[in-house]
């Protein structure tokens, strides 16, 4: 997957404001299970919301945010307090959901 430009995480983050959380982890982190409903969430939504119940730490955070991303062939859009925005766009162009807007 192309590494996203600023406007496009802009744009999707725009997008993702009004989206409820998916997936929720709590004190088990991210397991085999987790991540598969992950993946799972992005091949249906392409932009997921994942929430974090139990990790008060920001570094704990953003090293799991790295590890579902890597996991899952996945961006990070951003994060705000205990929530993480992901995108993983679908190969199918006519499957997409989310098509950027022209940049003039």
């Amino acid at each position: 997957m192309k590494e996203l430009k600023g406007h496009q995480k802009k744009y999707l983050r725009g997008l993702a404001h009004s989206l409820k959380p998916v997936v929720l982890i709590g004190q088990g982190g991210i397991q085999g299970p987790v991540i598969k409903v992950i993946d799972e969430a992005l091949a249906i939504h392409e932009l997921i919301k994942i929430k974090f119940n139990e990790h008060k730490k920001k570094e704990s955070k953003k090293e799991m945010a790295a590890t579902i991303e890597n996991s899952t062939n996945s961006q990070m859009v951003g994060i705000v307090g205990h929530t993480i925005i992901l995108f993983r766009q679908n190969i199918d162009p006519e499957k997409r959901k989310i098509n950027f807007p022209k940049q003039s």
